[in-house]
């Protein structure tokens, strides 16, 4: 919840409040409610918009977006058309609500009724009227029928609201109203006005502050007082009414004390709601006198209590100032691990809620449980002929998933605190299994022994996950007929919960009847089934599984098309499921030690193979297409060299060369699309094709040539390029048919080359795109991330630590060091404290989670855990409640934790898991030996483990008590992974509006990015973190073409949505501050830039340090703001830390430090100090000189800014002597000192973050457009000579405007960091 862009960067952004927007995230219709209201950007409420508060084009939307279409690859050209359809025949209705003004919605005839009643209960002024008929001249309208159904429904038709009969399920929302608490009053007020400017920024944001308070992280508004409507408002002891009183049309009896203590008992009738004429202690349903009978509860409660009336109005009215994107709820419950102290009041409404949604109900549908499975395989179902049936299924996808993701978490949480009966009761509780809201549960240990020759527990922890990474594989290739599960990991108080929907029919049959494709025990049995094997043969190009043979128990061969491990089950719904993908991808032989089968010398230097935990070690299915795509590199490059070397025959080139070009132009296809896995078959079948074209060529040389590339990189075929790996490979209990023997060495040959890849390839790769700062990471999850793209394990993290130790560059990858060393730590910790809350009663969850922090963070070497005294009083209790928490052993073991045992610990397991020497003993001599941060450390082990600590300043350098206490522990969350289900069209056009802004067509590119953004909003409501990414680029491009506000006001909604969907210090976020500040400078809100600038220092000091490159971009912009506003001194600290740390970071003879060198001289010349000035620019313009040569442009300027500034010091220096010889006579010459314009200032900033403009003559221009022109025209006759790409590298201009923009590689938004988008899957 931060920032109109006025406003300091405020609190608490990740709860999501229980308010009627609630339902926002159900797709389209309800996604587009709460952008109804005045969207905070001074738009009415009367414009409604349909997919999202989109970039306001009210009026021109459907024009812009046909024109913007045209535009698109020819590839695409339906699916665009498809858009136009849906997005032009919406139109404008009037809604005329009783006590309101009318106003105007705006719908489309997809939509249904109910989206419309949905809009209504979640505007403010009509959402406490829960109870109505929408008609039409008269004529009630079907709840469910769709708009474009309804006769005489057309533009500008008056859709009159009517209040009907109450019932009693609509009579109890009416409650929600008690929760419009104000959290309005923790925003300050918006002044758009320039006021006077206060720059100077908080003591711990200046360089070199070694502070790092963690309280301004959720700044809490003093004054703030909440507005109190009613004191109580609860359920009545008299209810449920008598069998007369129903008689009589009561539904139940609410009792109410208002502010003004007047203690009310009110009836809720089918009629209205009225007072009666009971009090506490005696029954009278009659009316009293007045009874003010009201339809509606506020109206009532108005009548009767002034206060209510003024309070609530107000209420609403705040309410309604904030922006919709601080009360749209986010698909997926995203913690802060830090909180304020929120005073307990009493609150019976939420008294109730609490209880009755432990009874696994979902509340939405009264009286039954929802189907999980039935809901998640029906979406699947839906048909994707088209555009509009393509975004209705993945809405239903992404809608049904996201609460499936809620419930099954409450769900794990719930049977974690014990409040669920296990189906089988009677196990140990390790082995116990649940069921809750149409989810079976299972607890992440080696049950039965299943998994002792792999690991036991270890490997049964580990499985989970790798199960979650097959389901995703296969839903991302989303073969129709074949069926996955709704699966879930939650990691909760020390323990792992799979939760998963469950087969119909699978819990009323023994698995062996089930199972009629694979193995339930690892290999020993196998049985295989031909529709099973017709649906993987589907699958199995695009994730690059090879069909193969393994033997059964009796000998005899049976055909698999996926590990043995992956069962195949056909449901009593007839459905065919397949489960258990935990060896989707093959086993990673770096960490599988296995007899007789040495690595490549590679591989061996570095120590592998290494013994792991468990033997589920598999490879990423980025490192498999990565590997798969190098490979086909080099089979390329072998074919062609080998036909070079026939070259002696002249026909045999003649018909060789275009077979090998058609391929390599599809390897650039591939590349291109390898994000959709549709696409990926498409372009697997055309490689094949095109190398199948050089084998029927009528040269046998061209047929043996391939064959030779094919036998060179492993292909499965000798006719084309196709590698496929084997998954059951080295699986213990595996054996296969003889004469595959071949084969299976091949296979065997394939995981070694991919090992060897991975620790010879991917890991130099990362550190090489770290030095080159195309990989940025800032925090332990961006490191991660970065790990993940380029397909490596997070368990390489101690060999990606010693490569950089051994990079000679390793000064310039010190953030990196740091940044992996933290993560590591925090990581062997949280090994360590999963364990340790396993033994953990719940009643001392508190006091033992203080003692781990106690001792894992605090210079307090003698941490002593307070036992809580009750617990221990009775050992009967204790014995009670040994079934209800799944763990054992002694449950105060946890107290004898100390310090240096821990820290001890850590290092072990450091060595153990990572294969890292730590050595350190006790967390001061970590942060000494490796620059750490004690704030850093505890917010990764809090955002890994779930902890959320109270927000207020730590002293864990006290040698003489402990920094944290039972109280400062004020929660524990679940961490939980799951399926994130993607927007696959939105995606396209999101891509082809990024080639657009590249091939320099940025009003093209803009549509396309708008098209995209409506598309994402139709399928993920309005809060998702592809959508932030769209809208960022969207006020990239909007500032580029020089609509300034417009990238104003879409920047400042994507840093609403980075806070609310990724958290309010995520580096995302982090970046949103930045681009912020810049748009606000340029629409002179120099305050605020400031503020924010400021705001995302302050949380960069707190995830990573002063100490890393992004920093010294982030002081460059406030030294240069600073240096507009004439606070010099301030500005040249900020660019002078600027200048050392692009120093450090890129060299010394950088041209970012020769930049660097120029802004901080000239700040010294506004304030005179000459000598300086020329010191500084002399260094920049030595680097230019060396690095451009003396003719390029660059040089020129510095040079001619060099003998400026002489002139300035010679002037200066007379004026002196002049002042000396003559004093107070002296005739003194004005000198001229330049106050920096807000023009040059912008210049600059715009040059620091990457976008220049370059002016144009209309010569220039004319002679661009005439090129562009003729490079179209080639291209439609098919003999473009040169790719449009190049165009990003002749010129990107825009439209109308004298100057075109280039974009600096380094650091524009499309290439800078990689975004949610570009990981799609």
């Amino acid at each position: 919840m931060v920032s109109k862009t006025d406003d300091i960067p405020a609190s608490v952004p990740n709860c999501n409040p229980a308010d009627p927007a609630d339902g926002a995230q159900d797709g389209k219709g309800a996604g587009k409610a709460p952008l109804k209201e005045s969207c905070g950007c001074g738009h009415s409420a009367d414009t409604a918009m349909v997919n999202g508060d989109r970039a306001h084009e009210h009026t021109e939307e459907t024009d812009s977006k046909q024109d913007g279409n045209g535009e698109a690859d020819g590839g695409e050209e339906s699916n665009e058309q498809e858009v136009i359809v849906i997005q032009d025949t919406g139109f404008t209705v009037k809604i005329q609500a009783p006590g309101t003004e009318p106003f105007d919605l705006q719908v489309s005839p997809q939509e249904m009724v109910q989206e419309i009643h949905q809009v209504l209960m979640d505007r403010e002024d009509t959402c406490h009227r829960t109870c109505f008929s929408l008609q039409l001249d008269g004529n009630v309208l079907d709840n469910f029928a769709e708009l474009k159904s309804i006769e005489g429904l057309q533009e500008g038709s008056v859709l009159k609201v009517v209040e009907g009969k109450i019932l009693k399920h609509q009579g109890l929302s009416i409650m929600m109203t008690k929760h419009f608490g104000d959290e309005t009053g923790k925003r300050k007020k918006k002044g758009s006005e320039m006021e006077q400017i206060d720059c100077t920024p908080p003591e711990h944001i200046l360089p070199g502050s070694k502070e790092r308070p963690l309280v301004p992280l959720q700044p809490q508004n003093k004054d703030w007082k909440p507005m109190q409507c009613l004191k109580v408002l609860t359920m009545s002891g008299w209810n449920p009414p008598p069998g007369n009183r129903k008689m009589h049309g009561d539904l139940m009896y609410l009792y109410i004390v208002t502010v003004e203590e007047r203690h009310v008992s009110v009836t809720a009738s089918t009629r209205g709601f009225y007072l009666n004429q009971s009090t506490t202690y005696t029954f009278n349903p009659k009316p009293a006198n007045p009874s003010f009978l009201s339809h509606s509860l506020v109206e009532l409660l108005s009548q009767i209590s002034p206060a209510f009336k003024k309070n609530f109005t107000a209420l609403q009215k705040k309410r309604v100032q904030r922006h919709p994107f601080e009360r749209i709820a986010t698909p997926f419950q995203v913690y802060s691990w830090t909180a304020p102290q929120v005073d307990h009041a009493m609150d019976c409404v939420r008294a109730e809620d609490a209880y009755t949604s432990r009874l696994g109900y979902e509340e939405h549908i009264p009286g039954q449980t929802r189907d999980w499975n039935e809901e998640l395989q029906t979406t699947r179902e839906l048909p994707r002929k088209n555009l509009p049936e393509r975004l209705l299924r993945e809405r239903a996808i992404f809608k049904v998933h996201s609460d499936f993701a809620a419930a099954a978490t409450r769900g794990a949480m719930a049977v974690i605190d014990g409040n669920v009966m296990a189906i089988n009761p009677g196990e140990e509780t390790r082995m116990q299994m649940f069921i809750w809201n149409n989810i079976f549960f299972s607890l992440g240990f080696d049950v039965r022994d299943h998994y002792r020759e792999l690991g036991g527990d270890a490997a049964a922890h580990a499985a989970p996950t790798n199960d979650l990474n097959g389901v995703r594989a296969y839903s991302g290739v989303d073969v129709e007929g074949l069926y996955t599960l709704g699966t879930v990991v939650v990691d909760y108080r020390g323990y792992r919960v799979t939760a998963q929907s469950i087969i119909p029919g699978i819990l009323e049959r023994e698995q062996e009847q089930s199972v009629i494709y694979g193995s339930i025990d690892f290999g020993k049995t196998v049985v295989s089934h031909g529709k099973y094997l017709e649906l993987l043969e589907k699958t199995s190009r695009p994730l690059k599984i090879q069909r193969h043979s393994v033997l059964n128990e009796k000998n005899d061969t049976v055909e698999l098309c996926s590990s043995v491990e992956c069962k195949g089950i056909i449901g009593n719904d007839g459905r065919h499921y397949i489960l258990d993908l935990l060896r989707t991808f093959p086993p990673d032989l770096n960490f599988l030690p296995v007899d007789g089968v040495e690595l490549s010398p590679e591989c061996q230097r570095l120590g592998f193979p290494r013994q792991h935990r468990h033997r589920l070690a598999c490879l990423r299915q980025e490192l498999i297409e990565a590997f798969v795509e190098h490979r086909y590199l080099l089979f390329m490059k072998m074919a062609a060299l080998q036909l070079m070397q026939h070259k002696a025959n002249r026909d045999s080139i003649k018909t060789d060369t275009p077979a090998i070009t058609e391929t390599s132009e599809t390897l650039a296809e591939s590349k291109a699309d390898t994000t959709q896995t549709d696409t990926a078959q498409t372009n697997a079948t055309d490689s094949s094709k095109a190398t199948d074209l050089s084998t029927d060529s009528t040269n046998p040389k061209s047929r043996e040539v391939v064959l030779n590339a094919c036998k060179a990189v492993g292909s499965i075929s000798d006719t084309a390029f196709d590698i496929r790996f084997n998954p059951d490979i080295f699986s213990p209990g595996v054996r296969f048919p003889e004469e595959s023997a071949d084969d299976i060495q091949k296979q065997k040959q394939l995981l070694k080359d991919a090992a060897a890849f991975l620790v010879s390839c991917q890991v130099p790769t990362l550190v090489k795109d770290c030095l080159d700062h195309s990989a940025l990471p800032m925090d332990g999850a961006s490191l991660t991330e970065a790990l993940h793209q380029r397909g490596i394990n997070v368990r390489y993290l101690g060999t990606v630590l010693e490569f950089m130790e051994k990079t000679p560059a390793k000064a310039q990858l010190e953030h990196i060091y740091r940044i992996g060393i933290t993560e590591l730590i925090t990581r062997c910790a949280k090994h360590i404290f999963k364990t340790y809350l396993q033994g953990v009663e719940l009643s001392a969850l508190s006091a033992a989670v203080s003692h781990f922090l106690n001792c894992f963070l605090s210079s307090f070497p003698d941490a002593v855990a307070h036992l809580p005294p009750d617990e221990l009083v009775s050992r009967r209790k204790n014995r009670k409640r040994r079934n209800r928490v799944p763990g054992g052993g002694d449950n105060t073991a946890w107290a004898s934790l100390t310090p240096s045992e821990l820290w001890k610990n850590i290092a072990s397991e450091a060595q153990s898991y990572y294969h890292f020497t730590l050595q350190c003993e006790s967390v001061d001599q970590v942060v000494e030996k490796f620059g750490l941060q004690k704030i850093t450390l505890l917010r990764e082990i809090s955002v890994k483990t779930g902890i959320q600590i109270l927000i207020k300043e730590y002293n864990f350098d006290s040698r003489h008590k402990p920094a944290f206490t039972e109280e400062d522990i004020l929660n524990i969350f679940p961490v939980v992974k799951h399926v994130n289900p993607k927007a696959t069209d939105a995606f396209h056009f999101f891509q082809s509006g990024q080639a657009k802004v590249q091939q320099g067509f940025l009003k093209e590119g803009c549509e396309l990015i708008n098209e995209a953004l409506n598309l994402f909003n139709n399928v993920y409501g309005a809060m998702h973190v592809e959508i932030c990414s769209c809208l960022r680029l969207l006020a990239r491009l909007n500032y580029i073409l020089g609509d300034h506000p417009e990238a104003l006001s879409n920047q400042q909604k994507a840093v609403l949505m980075s806070e609310r969907v990724l958290g309010i210090e995520h580096p995302n976020t982090i970046q949103e501050y930045m681009h912020l500040a810049l748009y606000c400078f340029a629409n002179n809100q120099l305050s605020t830039a400031l503020k924010l600038l400021y705001r995302a220092r302050y949380l960069m000091l707190l995830i990573c340090g002063e100490d890393h490159p992004e920093m010294a971009l982030l002081d460059s912009n406030i030294g240069l703001v600073l240096h507009g506003v004439m606070e010099y001194d301030l500005s040249l600290r900020f660019l002078e830390n600027a200048l050392t740390i692009n120093t450090k970071y890129h060299g010394p003879r950088s041209l970012k430090v020769a930049l660097s060198h120029h802004l901080v001289a000239r700040v010294y010349e506004s304030k005179a100090e000459f000598r300086s000035a020329l010191q500084h620019e002399k260094e920049g313009y030595t680097i230019y000189k060396n690095q451009m040569g003396e003719a390029h442009e660059k040089t020129k300027e510095s040079s001619e800014y060099l003998k400026y500034l002489t002139q300035q010091a010679v002037a200066l220096q007379r004026t002196m002597n002049e002042i000396y010889k003559n004093g107070s006579n002296a005739s003194i010459m004005p000198l001229k000192f330049t106050a920096p314009s807000m023009a040059t200032i912008l210049d600059q900033l715009n040059i620091i973050n990457g976008i220049i403009f370059i002016p144009l003559s209309p010569k220039d221009l004319e002679n661009l457009k005439a090129e562009v022109q003729r490079r179209q025209q080639l291209q439609e006759l098919g003999k473009s000579e040169e790719p449009a790409e190049d165009l990003a590298n002749t010129a990107i201009f825009c439209y109308g405007r004298e100057r075109r923009a280039v974009m600096d590689e380094s650091q524009s938004l499309w290439t800078r960091k990689p975004s949610s988008l570009n990981q799609h899957k």
